[in-house]
């Protein structure tokens, strides 16, 4: 029962503060903004600004999710087509039942997210399957129910009027609501990560499912329940990219996995799991879309921005590994 011990005990960095990747992300944030002001004043402008916070959201409350599984060392890459199975059910429900279907579209859009969720973590967990094999096989299946669903061509469905408020519109004192429902998905992942029995369990697994297990852990309840939080922030984000392009589209989900991920990465987050903070995760999210920003001024094309991100992933991958090397 030793070896337990450490499994259960949470060093408080990796829970929050302000530790020293995050601390580089933050600086790397600063460099770009001076280093976008080279090409246009429009940089540091707080107009531009909360324009990039705004967009940022929508990869923000995806990265929240992605966050949770890469902290139980897995992965989930079913969230390219999670996130256009939320927009899509979303948009068909309000279609289909015009009152009563907008008031259950973000519900419904939580619920499938969460099926996909649970579908996952069963399999992860259970069936004892690779977590990049089965999430990748089921993004596959639901690529070809939403192809089904629409027969191949765009869906005729609009989103509804909250949907389109909650991605574009501005509440309060001109900050985009999309950044406060941002700033509500990371409270509570926050909360859930700090002051509950589940994140500690999160972590705990992270570091070493066996000895969470050998300390009285039930370690596929939180390997689904992490799973089951993933497919929810995919399928929300869904609703607010559909609220934010005023409808749903084949394949919305698919130019933010590899940004997601590279977020939690560049965020502090150990890929092989264990240790990790929100906060560094807000700053890779940032970092991220400043970096696309920049990019799509210097009119990089998309195949080069994917190899800047699997580089980065890569990068950091071996980085963590020489580490755990060391300490070993």
């Amino acid at each position: 029962m030793s070896d337990a011990k450490p499994a259960v005990r949470v060093p408080l960095a990796f829970r929050f503060g302000f530790d020293r990747s995050v601390a580089t992300a933050f600086g790397c944030i600063i460099l770009m903004l001076i280093g976008g002001a080279f090409y246009s004043r429009q940089f540091l402008s707080p107009e531009y600004l909360l324009q990039q916070l705004q967009i940022s959201a929508f990869l923000g409350v995806i990265a929240s999710g992605a966050m949770m599984v890469i902290l139980i060392g897995h992965i989930d890459l079913s969230v390219p087509w999670t996130v256009t199975l939320g927009a899509m059910m979303a948009t068909a429900v309000a279609g289909w039942y015009g009152t009563a279907g907008e008031v259950a579209a973000i519900p419904v859009a939580l619920l499938c997210g969460a099926l996909v969720g649970l579908v996952n973590g069963f399999g992860v967990a259970f069936l004892r399957l690779p977590s990049m094999i089965f999430t990748l096989g089921m993004n596959a299946v639901l690529q070809g129910l939403m192809v089904i669903h629409t027969g191949g061509s765009a869906p005729q469905d609009h989103a509804t009027d909250l949907m389109h408020f909650l991605a574009v519109g501005r509440l309060v004192a001109g900050v985009p609501n999309a950044l406060l429902v941002w700033a509500l998905v990371g409270a509570f992942v926050i909360f859930v990560l700090t002051r509950t029995a589940f994140g500690r369990r999160v972590y705990a697994v992270g570091n070493r499912e066996q000895a969470a297990y050998l300390a009285g852990i039930n370690t596929n309840l939180v390997i689904v329940g992490c799973f089951v939080l993933s497919g929810m922030a995919a399928a929300f984000a869904g609703v607010l990219l559909a609220g934010y392009s005023t409808k749903a589209y084949q394949a919305m989900g698919d130019p933010y996995l590899l940004p997601a991920i590279a977020a939690v990465v560049l965020g502090g987050t150990n890929i092989l799991g264990g240790r990790g903070n929100y906060l560094g995760t807000v700053a890779g999210v940032i970092l991220i879309t400043l970096l696309q920003s920049i990019l799509a001024v210097m009119q990089m094309p998309e195949a080069g921005r994917q190899i800047i991100y699997g580089t980065v992933i890569i990068a950091m991958l071996l980085s963590y590994g020489r580490s755990e090397a060391g300490r070993r």
